[in-house]
Parts: C-alpha cells; structure tokens; sequence
C-alpha cells in the first residue's frame, strides 16, 4: 500500500507510459471481452471505422434496441415522478438478467402503464364532467327556482288587484299585461355551461354584442377551483345561463361557447327532474371516484415494482448501448471470424487486461483466445495521470488550461502546494480562512452524502473543488498568523509586543516614537505594527517585496521545468539556446534584485533599491555611495548587466542557424537523429526532420519565430514580475476592507452603547464579511492565483497540447446523459 502511494505521487510529475496494442478477438467472446475491458477501465479504443455512418456499422440494429429501452425507462421515470416516487438505491445486478428479456419485460409494463394512464383519463375526464354537470345542474336549479317564486309573487299580486275593487290609482298597463292571451307569450329557451372565471366579462360582452341585446345572462360563480375536463387544470369557473328566443340566436350562442372554451351542459326545467339528475349525477361521480382510485393504487403498486428494479435495468441498458458502441469501433474480419481493435493502454495495465481477455475467453466458452499484440507507431499516445479525490481538483486545474502533452512535466505536482498558497498571500487573514475551513469541512464530512446527490451547478462546482478550499483556507490560517490579521484585529499571540512607548505619558500607541523595549516577535509581524503610522509604510513594503520573491522563484521554477522537459525529450537546443540565457537574463536583473531585498531585510539598510535598479542601466558605472549594500557590489551590477546583455542575442541567433546546419546535414546523409528527440521540438520544424523530406528549409521563418520568442520572454520577464504585485495589492484591499467593516461598522455599533444598534451592526457586519470577503474576495483571489499559475508560471515550460485518456469504462456510465 505505500509503494503504490509512493508510486502514484511521482506518476503525477510524468504522464504513465503508454502503448498502442492490437487485439484479436473471436467473435463468440467479443461481447464478453469488451464488457470486461469496460470494467477494468484501462484500455481506450481507437475508432477502426470512421469512415462509416452510424447507421451503416454492424451493430447498428443492437444500438436502435438499446435506445428504444432506454426510451421505455425513461418513461418510467416520468411516471414514477408525477406519482411521487423515486428510484430505489442499484444493487448488485442479477446475473438472470439479460438484455432479450429485459427488452420483453419493458415492452410488456410500457403497455400495461400506458393501457392503465388511458383508462384513467378517460375515468377522470369523464369524473371531472360529472362534476362540472353537477354544479350547472345545482346553480340553474337555483336560478329557475328564485324565478318561479317571483313569478308566483307578481301573478298572486295580480290576482288580488283583480278581485278587488279598481282604483283610480291602479296602473292600467299592469292589468292589461296581466290579461294578455297565453298562446301569444313567446317561448324562450336557455343554453347552461360552465366558463374560466377569467373569460366570463369577455364572454358576457361577446354575446351582447353578436345578438345585439336579444339574450339574457345570469352568471353564478363558483367557490373553489375547479378541475377543466379537456386540460385537466385547475380553475375558477362561473355557470352561466343563457336565455334566447329563436334557433338562429342559439346557433350563435354556441359558436361563442366553443370559442371561449366553455362546457355546455343540458338542464331540464322540471324541478322535480333536476333533484334526480342531481342525485344519478351524484351516485356516479360516488363509483367513478372508487373505480379511479383502485386504478390509482394499482398503478403505484405497478411503479413500485418498477423502481425496484429501475437502477439495475438502467445500468445494464447503458452498459449495453455502450459495449454495442465500442463493437461498433472495431473491425471484422470476415475470413478469421474475429473482431480487430487497436487502443491505448497504460504499460503497467498489460498484465491485468490479458488477465481479464483470457477469463473472457473462459467465460464465453470460446475456443480460441485473444491475441495480445503491441504495435509500434510515431503516434503521440495520450495523456494519462493517477488522481485521487484529493489531487484530482488540482490537476483539473491544469487540465483547465490544456491536456499537457505525452511524458511532458505536470505542473499539477506544484499546483498543489503553490496554488493555495499564492491564493492565501492575498487573502491572508486567520480569521477568515477559519470560516472557510470550517465551510469545506462540512463538505468534506458529507461528501458521500453529496456524492450521491444531484447537485446544482455552484453547489456542485464548491463540492469538486472541497480539498483544494481546504488547503486555501489552512494556508490562509497561515499567512493570516504571519500577518496578525484576526478580522483585521492583531493579536499578541505568541509573546508581547516588541516595542511600546518612548516615555510614560504616551497612552495612545497609535501615535509615532515607539521603540523596542523588548526581544522581536517571534513568529509573524508585531501586533504594533498595524497601529503605527511609523511602522504601517514597512508592512505594506514588506508585502511588496514579498510578493517580488514569490514571483521570481516561481518564473525560476517554471524556467527549471522546461530544463527537465528539453533534457527529457533529448533536445539539447532547448538546454542551451533557450535554458540558459533565459535563467541568466531573469535572475541577472529580477534574482538580483531579489537579493538586494534579502540584503537589506537582513542588514537593516536604508539603501533606496528603486535608485539601485534604475541606475543599474542608466550609470552602471557610478559610485552607489549610501545605496551600497555589499561591497563589489558594483563590480557585480556591471556584470550582471553585461550577462542580461548577451543573454538575449543568445536566445535570438544560435538556435535558427543550427537547425539549418542540422538540416543540410539530413540531406547530405552525415547525421541520423532518433524519432523521440523530436516529440518535443516546439519550433515548428517538425516538417523538416525527416530523413526522408526534401523541403527546403524556411530559415525567414525560422528566424522570425525565434525573434518572436525571445522578443516575448524578455518583455514577459518584466511584465510577469510586475504581475506578481497583484498578491500585494489584493493583500492590501483584503486587509483593508476588513479593517473597515470592522471599524466603521462593529466597533461603530458598539460606541452607542444600544442593544438594539450592536444587533443590527453584527447583523451587518457579517453580512458585509460574509458576501464580501469571504464570497467576492475569495473568487477574485482564486482567479487572481489562476491566472498567475496559467500565464506566469505555465507559460514559461507547459504546451498543453496533448489529449487526455480516456478509457472504456462503466464506472462513467452514471455520470453521463441518454
């Protein structure tokens, strides 16, 4: 176990050995072979029939079958969600359960679901007209019945004007409408329904309108929603009655129903009538309602079952689709019998991949075995890294910016340390990266719960990312005690202050003319400095040249890797033309520079460094007088400058002439250069160094792409070191904007001495250093140390052009979409 610890932590630094391997396989144990590849997830397939449609490979008929099921399950799932169920936790598959017989099985519960959704609507439309009938029937009734009992209201008043004495007071008009003949009464007659409550102002001015004035509405409205037949929505509706006289005024009454979606329903005056409809109306919606949910129950009972089940027929529908995909990759040799496949494979994998081709064999009963045949080829292989759940954040990181090519330097080793760490120098504060440790932790703590979840995309992102929040947060706790910054707060946690006040009358230690009274801090900067006007200039400097240091030792880190990558590949131009003089022109002026700060940190010098490196160019010659530091110092200024002088020719003219040199002598047949010191020729001369080419070297080109390097290196080495400032102005916001919402909110709150105002200043205090410093800053401090690592550190060594390995492997399955 820690030889394989051991092992995986220096595969990190170089991609795992590959190889090109050809298979042969029988036909008879090619399903079981590819399904055993796809377990052991080692082996990536090249695709052997390009050229050829999806719909003309052989296995095409399998694939159609496999994404017909997977059409089935999906909608079981549908089901099982509108029902409220979920699929229960995969187990282990059965071994009883192949794909025939599945596909039967889902054929035979699709119908039945599909067969028992029909009934149900029809049951539930047919309840939710009942329903519907119901409520028409009742609010009509109830108009007809208000009418009769007016009605028999006016004709009994009639009746007693008639049977008592005329008055000259008595309306005439009344007796003589009273009196009219029966058979020359029009008869009206009503149309009844139900409408959208929405719809019914809409409703009620349409009819006016098209039978100007010649129908009479009475609206009721009814309590609650109610479910519409056709959409199956729920609504609130009105029933209306409509009365009309003449069959072409219904015709339109109609029409105008139909086009506002309203439900008509027949009534009958008959009081006695409507009791019964009322009650046969009722007594059916009684059984409807039974019959439905005995249907109900059978279907959840159906789509239990199903989510038993659902996992386990999903994971082998998958695995299944994607085996008929991988044989749809191979070639057939019709004469042989067998299958050809070619793929990638890591070295170390060879043993176990025979292993598990020759159980296939065993398994499927087939009397001939695989054959096992590495291939040599000038192909570049693909890239293939060991991650766990812990260095797999980082290495996307890298992966972010480009797939480093075949055996090239993995800049995620560094990342891994540098990445944090760069991130904490911004945004040091102990007390803040507390919180943010405590935020991953949780994270950590629940991460099988989590990794079982669907989660949302930022929820998601924070989860994959959990370990490389955990190093940020402890490196800032780092940073944060090298600071003294607690929430903007110092402590004097590990000793008292070194310095106090130059005489006993000095109460405010805020003001100038402390002195040191006592041994230095120990560890990370005095709590006085942050009070002092004195001293406050030095810290913000000290971040400066800190954030200088870091810089140049990670452009050196970056120049050193190229090294390993040159000497790896065997390009010794790269070692000599690129290598050196980039590390003699970086470090002559930038190394340099970082030893005037490590000079003057040590010796207490107030030499003015800005005055060093200016006239470091400009007079190189010139006495320093008190900017002198060291003695020769001089003497190595002139020769620094000297070597930062030769170094850029350097980097410019030998290289274009030796490849033209290297060229000539290809052609003349004097040299033979092996095919791997090439895989790493970045110049793009790739065309020109085969013994078989007979192009003319391009040396215009060549000479311009070397210009263009070396013009980019030196311009780059002193914007890359200015770049690295931003870790000392973000350190400064950071550290600034705590020490505002500390001041101007908290302490504010707390000065009026209130109960109710230091809530609400707490209140908004953590707000302030919840969405601000510890949302806001930590993603502008993440980017900030992204984009330092992918410009200023990778783009000193790191291509990135490579392509990641990408297995056969059923332990992705659940991770991909239908």
């Amino acid at each position: 176990m820690r030889g394989e610890t051991q092992r995986s932590a220096m595969d990190l630094l170089r991609s795992e050995p590959m190889q090109l391997v050809q298979l042969i396989i029988p036909v008879e144990s090619a399903h079981c072979s590819i399904s055993y590849l796809g377990d052991l997830g080692l082996f990536q397939f090249k695709d052997l029939n390009s050229e050829k449609s999806p719909f003309q490979r052989t296995y095409a008929t399998q694939i159609k079958r496999c994404g017909e099921m997977a059409r089935k399950l999906r909608f079981f799932k549908e089901q099982m969600t509108k029902a409220g169920l979920s699929p229960y936790a995969r187990s282990a598959i059965s071994d009883d359960v192949y794909l025939d017989n599945l596909e039967v099985k889902l054929g035979e519960l699709e119908a039945e679901l599909i067969e028992m959704n029909a009934n149900n609507e029809k049951l539930q439309h047919s309840y939710n007209e009942l329903i519907e009938y119901k409520l028409v029937v009742q609010k009509a009734s109830e108009f007809f019945h208000s009418a009769q009992n007016h009605a028999a209201v006016k004709q009994r008043e009639v009746e007693a004007h008639q049977s008592g004495e005329g008055s000259i007071d008595s309306p005439l008009l009344l007796e003589q409408e009273m009196v009219t003949d029966p058979s020359k009464q029009v008869k009206l007659g009503f149309v009844s329904g139900i409408i959208q409550r929405e719809k019914s102002l809409a409703f009620e001015r349409i009819l006016f309108r098209a039978t100007r004035g010649n129908v009479f509405l009475k609206q009721s409205a009814v309590e609650g929603p109610v479910t519409d037949p056709a959409s199956g929505e729920k609504a609130e509706k009105n029933v209306f009655v409509v009365f009309y006289s003449g069959e072409r005024v219904r015709n339109k009454i109609v029409k105008i129903c139909e086009a506002f979606g309203a439900n008509r329903y027949s009534f009958t005056e008959d009081l006695g009538k409507q009791f019964q409809i009322i009650a046969e109306v009722s007594g059916r919606i009684e059984e409807l309602k039974t019959t439905i949910d005995v249907g109900l129950v059978h279907q959840i009972n159906l789509l239990q079952t199903i989510a038993c089940h659902f996992e386990q027929w999903s994971h082998l529908v998958k695995k299944e689709k994607s085996i008929y995909h991988t044989l749809n990759m191979l070639s057939i040799d019709v004469t042989r019998k067998c299958l050809v496949a070619e793929g990638w494979c890591p070295v170390f994998a060879t043993n176990k991949i025979q292993n598990v081709l020759q159980h296939a064999t065993v398994d499927s009963n087939s009397q001939i075995g695989t054959i096992f045949h590495v291939l040599q080829t000038k192909e570049s292989p693909p890239t293939y890294f060991h991650t766990n759940k812990f260095t797999y954040a980082f290495q996307e990181i890298v992966d972010a910016y480009g797939i480093a090519k075949y055996q090239e330097a993995n800049p995620g080793v560094f990342t891994i340390i540098t990445f944090p760490f760069l991130f904490a120098v911004m945004f040091g504060d102990w007390g803040h990266g507390i919180c943010l440790l405590l935020a991953t932790s949780y994270f950590i703590i629940k991460e099988k719960k989590f990794s079982s979840q669907e989660l949302g995309d930022i929820t998601e992102m924070i989860f994959g990312g959990r370990y490389v929040i955990m190093m940020m947060a402890i490196f800032s706790i780092y940073t944060g005690l090298l600071y003294n910054e607690f929430f903007s707060v110092p402590f004097e946690l590990f000793a008292p202050s070194a310095y106090g006040c130059r005489d006993p009358s000095c109460r405010d230690a805020t003001t100038a003319g402390l002195v040191k009274v006592r041994a230095t801090y120990p560890f990370g900067v005095d709590p006085k400095w942050h009070g002092t006007r004195s001293e406050l200039p030095f810290l913000n400097s000290m971040k400066m040249k800190m954030s200088i240091l870091l810089g140049v030792a990670q452009m050196n880190l970056g120049i050193i890797l190229s090294y390993f990558n040159a000497k790896f590949y065997g390009n010794e131009l790269n070692i000599w033309h690129q290598f050196l003089p980039q590390m003699i022109f970086l470090n002559s002026l930038f190394g340099y520079l970082s030893l005037l700060i490590v000079v003057k940190w040590c010796t207490g010098s107030q030499a003015d460094l800005y005055h060093v490196m200016i006239y470091m160019f400009l007079s190189p010659t010139d006495d320093l007088g008190e900017n002198q530091l060291f003695s020769g110092q001089k003497f190595l200024q002139i020769l620094l400058l000297l070597a930062a002088l030769v170094s850029v020719p350097w980097m410019l003219f030998p290289k274009p002439f030796l490849l033209k040199k290297q060229h000539d002598e290809r052609h003349r047949g004097q040299s033979y250069a092996l095919l791997e010191t090439n895989l790493d020729d970045s110049d793009g001369t790739e065309l020109h160094h085969g013994s078989s080419s007979h192009e003319e070297f391009q040396f215009s080109e060549i000479f311009v792409h070397q210009l263009i390097h070396t013009i980019e290196f030196v311009l780059g080495a002193v914007s890359n070191t200015a770049s690295y400032l931003r870790l000392w102005a973000l350190s400064l916001a950071h550290s600034e904007l705590s020490s505002v919402f500390y001041d101007k909110v908290l302490l504010l709150a707390w000065g009026f001495n209130n109960i109710t105002i230091l809530i609400i200043g707490l209140i908004v205090f953590i707000c302030a250093t919840v969405g601000v410093l510890l949302v806001m800053e930590t993603l502008s401090a993440f980017l900030h140390a992204l984009r330092l690592h992918w410009v200023e550190f990778q783009g000193k060594f790191y291509e990135g052009e490579g392509y990641k390995f990408q297995p056969f492997s059923f332990a992705s399955l659940g991770k991909e979409d239908e």
